[in-house]
């Protein structure tokens, strides 16, 4: 584990680091997409600012509406780049929300929005499997297995390890995709990415150690895959269909 890299007398924060570089790379990857696509790479670009800086702003400011007495004393609190002082679920809404009202102006159509993202969205995957195993966080349960790694006192599935590896496989099935026919129906190439994600939850989620529990044993994040899977085959079926692909709902 590396939380943070000494260069100094300046401690860097390596998930951070590694999530923009993520973003970086994958924004690389979505240019090149645009640009074969015949599609505008500045619009990706724009909105993606955009989406960023609402996204930021909006957890910021969620938190001290949360939480006002946490910057009472320091008002410039409100400037830290301290991610604990932000809320993320917030920040994840607004974003999407500043980032529809762009798309929405721009009268870019979704799937095919969604489609030129997917690139980035693939890249962001595995860099955040790669920050976890920086930080130490998504860790795994307590396993006996020699692959096992010493995290918090114990040896644990390496289930940072295994969310990379994942998400490498599904970035290489979105390269696949891309080249492939199915690539022009729009929204095809997201909602794969999406479905394959969700399943990839579901695997990953076996091996967790710091799950969420509800309802006297059950997961909340395997819930969660189980219904974005569902709801992502649904509408695969039904942008097939409205392509004349298939006529009728698997059984």
């Amino acid at each position: 584990m590396l939380p943070t890299f000494q260069l100094g007398p300046v401690s860097l924060q390596v998930p951070g680091l590694v999530l923009l570089a993520g973003l970086w790379i994958g924004l690389t990857f979505s240019e090149r997409r645009a640009r074969h696509h015949g599609e505008d790479p500045a619009f990706l670009y724009n909105l993606v600012f955009i989406t960023l800086i609402a996204g930021l702003v909006g957890a910021r400011l969620a938190y001290v509406l949360t939480y006002p007495d946490a910057f009472t004393a320091n008002p410039w609190s409100l400037v830290s780049i301290n991610p604990g002082l932000m809320d993320p679920f917030a920040g994840l809404i607004i974003a999407i929300a500043a980032g529809a009202v762009y798309v929405n102006r721009k009268q870019h159509g979704l799937w095919i929005t969604l489609d030129a993202l997917t690139p980035l969205f693939s890249v962001m995957a595995m860099a955040l499997g790669i920050s976890h195993l920086a930080s130490g966080s998504a860790f795994g349960k307590p396993t006996d297995l020699p692959i096992g790694i010493q995290l918090w006192g114990e040896s644990r599935h390496p289930s940072q390890l295994y969310e990379i590896i994942l998400a490498l496989i599904i970035l290489a099935a979105v390269y696949y995709l891309d080249r492939s026919s199915m690539s022009k129906i729009a929204g095809f190439l997201f909602l794969a990415f999406a479905a394959m994600t969700a399943a990839s939850r579901l695997l990953l989620e076996a091996f967790r150690g710091d799950s969420m529990l509800i309802f006297g044993g059950f997961r909340t994040a395997q819930l969660t895959a189980w219904l974005a899977l569902a709801i992502c085959m649904l509408l695969i079926f039904w942008r097939l269909k409205s392509q004349g692909i298939v006529e009728e709902p698997p059984v």
